[in-house]
């Protein structure tokens, strides 16, 4: 597997882990104000991630660029 394929497949799965927890969240599937923190806060740290990935990989196109 290439760079590009397991970075575009790792985008998505935290995506949809994302999306997974919010619709839990919004079904009432937390159980008490712990579990719902947790969740929340799984949502923060993957939210996170995809940006800080997508900040390096932002970086690295525009490092690429200037080099041309």
């Amino acid at each position: 597997m290439d760079a590009v394929t397991f970075v575009s497949r790792y985008r998505k799965s935290l995506k949809t882990r994302i999306e997974d927890i919010s619709i839990s969240l919004s079904s009432g599937e937390a159980a008490d104000m712990e579990r719902y923190r947790a969740m929340v806060g799984e949502i923060q740290g993957l939210s996170y991630a995809l940006d800080e990935m997508d900040s390096l990989l932002k970086k690295d196109s525009d490092d690429d660029f200037d080099r041309t």
